[in-house]
Order: structure tokens, then sequence, then C-alpha cells
């Protein structure tokens, strides 16, 4: 079972999702929370899986406390809930752990399939989303600098996570072991200071960077 932490400040968007979410027989909703300080606790009570994390909320908000749940031994994966794709608090949450963020009108089914995805350890940023914020975290001629001196194999691996794919995907589509996908990320990560994959994936689709055979 993958099991969710649901953060919001409102009621009634805290029931929604667990109305939605409890539709699956592989997800299970373990405990909602109304603010940042409250979903800190229930983290460290249930230990979820995901945690679906409203950024805008009185008191301590989304983003100080996805900074602290993932600075936590064993974090979950934290999903940051936006109404607009374009929200700058968005930047801030994945530059504080995040990694990747939902746009609270997803429909259902892809809300659905998308707490798996986050779950297994994809980035969940649509392509459209990626280019909204990309223009407020960063320029292209920075990105293309920070990427300048990687080798062509740092740059394939680094254009596949700009398509959102797994080590496994990435090792099927480069013919790598897993193993060896999984040292390029963790190297990939040190070298480019990057919290996570979501980051990477920013950074490689505005430096212009895509999985090898996959149209510009």
């Amino acid at each position: 079972m993958i099991s969710v932490l649901v953060v919001d400040d409102e009621p009634m968007v805290r029931g929604h999702l667990r109305t939605i979410l409890g539709s699956a027989r592989d997800i299970e909703v373990v405990a909602e929370a109304a603010d940042g300080a409250e979903a800190v606790e229930e983290v460290l009570r249930h230990r979820p899986r995901v945690v679906l994390m409203d950024l805008r909320m009185p008191g301590v908000d989304g983003i100080a406390a996805t900074e602290r749940i993932t600075a936590l031994p064993e974090a979950p994966v934290v999903v940051a809930l936006t109404t607009f794709d374009d929200d700058t608090h968005v930047v801030r949450a994945l530059n504080a752990g995040a990694a990747g963020f939902l746009v609270k009108s997803t429909p259902v089914e892809d809300l659905v399939n998308l707490v798996r995805v986050a779950a297994d350890g994809h980035s969940v940023l649509s392509r459209g989303a990626a280019r909204g914020l990309l223009g407020a975290s960063t320029s292209s001629a920075h990105a293309r600098e920070r990427v300048a001196g990687l080798g062509p194999r740092d740059r394939d691996i680094l254009g596949c996570l700009g398509e959102g794919m797994s080590n496994a995907d990435i090792a099927a589509h480069l013919f790598f072991a897993e193993t060896t996908v999984r040292s390029y990320v963790s190297r990939l990560l040190t070298r480019l200071d990057l919290r996570n994959r979501t980051q990477a994936g920013l950074l490689a689709r505005e430096a212009g960077l895509s999985a090898p055979g996959s149209p510009r």
C-alpha cells in the first residue's frame, strides 16, 4: 500500500483528496493535516510514503514544512499542491526539497496515477508546467553554463532526468546497468549542487538537454 498524508488548510480540499485517493486499492490516506506544523507531526507519527503538501497555509506554510520533512531520516516523497501551474511558490518548494508538484485541478484518474509515480521515485512535473516554472527559477544561459563542463554520458543521463525517467527507464534507454545509472545520478546531483531529481530535470530542460533519441 502507498501511504499518503494530505496537507491542506481547507477541509473540503482534504476531504476531496481523501475520497479520490481512497478509491484506489493500492493507496491509503493515513492522516490529514491543516498546516505545516501539524504536517511534520503527522509525518513523524505515521511515516507516510507520500505527502501531498499545500503551499499557501497560515502559520507554518507548506514550503517551511517541506524543508523540515525532507530533512528527516528516511523522509517521504513530498509533492507540492498548487492552484496554478505557474505559482512561483512551487520553485521555492522544489528548492526546499519537494520532488514535484500537482495542480489541484488535476483530473481524478491522473491524480491517482501521479501519486503512484511519485511513490516510485519518479519526478511529478508536467512539461507545460515546467516551462512556466523555469522562467521563474533560472535563465537558459545560466543553465547551459552550469552543464557546460559535463561529459557526454553525464549529459545523456541529465537529459533523461529531464524526461522524468526513473533509473530503470534510463538503464533500459541507454543500455546501462541500473546500478551504474544510480551512480551517475548521485554524482550529478552532488556536482551540480541539486537536492533531488526534479531539480535536475528542470535544469536539463532549461539547458536544452533531452534523452538521446528524443525530439527536442
